[in-house]
């Protein structure tokens, strides 16, 4: 049954209550014990970084309490924004999907989704000729996994509990694959160099990005690369 209604999977508002809450609140109280802390941990031999710690056991006026409790709060809220800036928010409609994270939206009309499913960790949605139109690795835990389904099939949307429905059609990426054109073999090449070096995830999903201009799905398992034409 279609709800007319938005569906929000993400942060709920008892997990920011705990990010905005809990967090400055932990982190005011750490701060306001920190110098006492710094006073037992100083006088035990085996606790490193003795340097900090003594020096900070040797202020005893009352404004270090004020600025180390005022540190601790400032730190409890920067430490609660970022993890809500790093959570994917996935608002589902009737009309289209919307996913949020780190200040970046895709979307995602409704009319253009052939397939919605989990590829681990990830809500992948296909477009009707079968190339990826969004691949998004969502923060829900195992046990809150299943309503993310739900939520796509109470706004109609196609949603495949066995995954994806391609499967079948993917090949090991192996250099200079002869069955791919030169550019598709270039960007998985450079695909496979950062899997080894220290490269972001948000460079691998550029480069992902380009082999779907290509024409071409690409799907990774164990800093592995698999491959698929787009066209079905």
């Amino acid at each position: 049954m279609r709800t007319d209604t938005a569906t929000v999977i993400g942060h709920s508002a008892a997990d920011k209550v705990v990010l905005f809450g809990g967090l400055p609140l932990a982190g005011l109280a750490l701060g306001y014990f920190l110098p006492r802390i710094a006073d037992w941990a100083a006088e035990q031999r085996w606790v490193p970084m003795q340097g900090p710690l003594e020096l900070i056991s040797g202020w005893d006026a009352w404004w270090v309490v004020v600025v180390t409790t005022v540190a601790g709060l400032v730190a409890g809220l920067l430490l609660g924004a970022a993890a809500l800036e790093d959570t994917l928010r996935v608002t589902v409609t009737n009309a289209g999907i919307e996913f949020f994270k780190k200040q970046h939206t895709t979307s995602v009309p409704r009319d253009q989704v052939a397939s919605v499913f989990l590829d681990g960790k990830e809500i992948v949605v296909l477009g009707r000729d079968s190339g990826e139109l969004a691949r998004e690795r969502h923060d829900e835990l195992k046990s809150g996994a299943p309503k993310i389904g739900a939520a796509f099939r109470a706004h109609g949307y196609p949603w495949s509990d066995a995954g994806d429905p391609y499967a079948d059609r993917f090949r090991r990426w192996v250099e200079d694959d002869p069955d791919l054109p030169p550019a598709v073999n270039a960007v998985l090449r450079a695909r496979q160099k950062a899997f080894a070096g220290s490269s972001s995830a948000d460079d691998l999903r550029e480069l992902r990005a380009e082999v779907a201009k290509l024409g071409y799905v690409v799907r990774d398992k164990d800093k592995k690369q698999y491959w698929r034409p787009a066209k079905s």
